[in-house]
């Protein structure tokens, strides 16, 4: 019997251009399957329909739709930590920028990779969750926090002393504000989030540190 999370692997790695867009093909029709039909009733066979292939064929990619959907989320994830990372407001010399033009990048890619994938983040709260899916995030989320650690260090304009926690603050504030906000029926209006969201945290890194008295 096998272990681990095998059964939630893509069974086939292309390695051929043909074969990755069928892989993209599937992926592509698997977010309109489940934004149509939920994730429940967003069965294989209608992902198949949808990317015009055999059922036999998706099968050769994906064993199961709950390994297409690790996928779709892994890219996901992939694609909003390397628009972070572009957007880290360092020049060439290694000095970092105005504070608040890091933090509206950060926050407008976030923004950006979100809307991208706007039915996926739907999709998300109905699947279920894989124990390589959840490793999968937090790894992601400990390399942001890290990023985020050293830029707070070096940054001359923050002033805020727990460098770890605002980090953390950080990272998770901009993670799941936009997550929600974009995500919800009503959605809010993008540049309004991008500009409430950037002003917010600027003030919480720049602004002087209270008092501490001990107990």
């Amino acid at each position: 019997m096998a272990s681990g999370n095998h059964g939630l692997q893509p069974r086939k790695q292309p390695r051929q251009a043909r074969a990755e867009l069928t892989r993209q093909r599937i992926l592509t029709a698997a977010a309109h399957v489940f934004a149509e039909y939920g994730y429940a009733a967003g069965t294989t066979n209608r992902i198949a329909e949808q990317a015009r292939i055999s059922i036999g064929s998706l099968y050769q990619y994906y064993p199961n739709k709950d390994a297409i959907l690790i996928e779709m989320l892994t890219r996901h994830l992939d694609a909003g930590t390397a628009a972070a990372m572009a957007a880290a407001g360092y020049d060439e010399e290694g000095v970092p920028g105005p504070l608040e033009e890091i933090l509206r990048g950060q926050v407008h890619t976030a923004i950006a990779n979100h809307r991208d994938d706007p039915q996926l983040l739907r999709v998300m709260a109905e699947a279920p969750r894989s124990p390589e899916l959840f490793e999968k995030i937090e790894q992601i989320q400990t390399e942001r926090v890290a990023h985020a650690r050293e830029l707070l260090e070096h940054h001359p304009e923050v002033r805020v002393d727990d460098k770890q926690t605002a980090a953390q603050l950080l990272v998770s504030t901009i993670e799941h504000v936009v997550h929600m906000l974009i995500a919800a029926p009503m959605a809010v209006d993008a540049g309004r989030l991008e500009n409430e969201l950037v002003a917010m945290l600027t003030r919480y890194l720049t602004a002087a540190q209270p008092l501490r008295t001990g107990r």
